[in-house]
């Protein structure tokens, strides 16, 4: 499996829990199982959920899905 979709796999199972649409990125980080400390890795790529944050802003909210997240996540990042 790419990095890209072992990090995103990885960010929807994290999710499986949350409830949605998550409307702000205090909320998106409160849904992660550790908050801002949940971490996703891949190979020698570490990335926690605080990190990924900072890749989002208000204009990517509301997110309706896990896959929804994870996708913009990966996508920001240059997965």
């Amino acid at each position: 499996m790419s990095v890209r979709n072992t990090i995103k796999a990885q960010i929807v199972a994290h999710l499986n829990k949350a409830t949605f649409p998550i409307a702000s990125p205090e909320a998106l980080i409160g849904a992660f199982p550790n908050g801002a400390d949940t971490t996703c890795t891949a190979g020698d790529l570490v990335v926690t959920a605080g990190q990924a944050g900072t890749l989002l802003n208000e204009n990517h909210f509301p997110f309706n899905s896990a896959e929804e997240v994870g996708e913009t996540i990966v996508e920001l990042a240059g997965l």
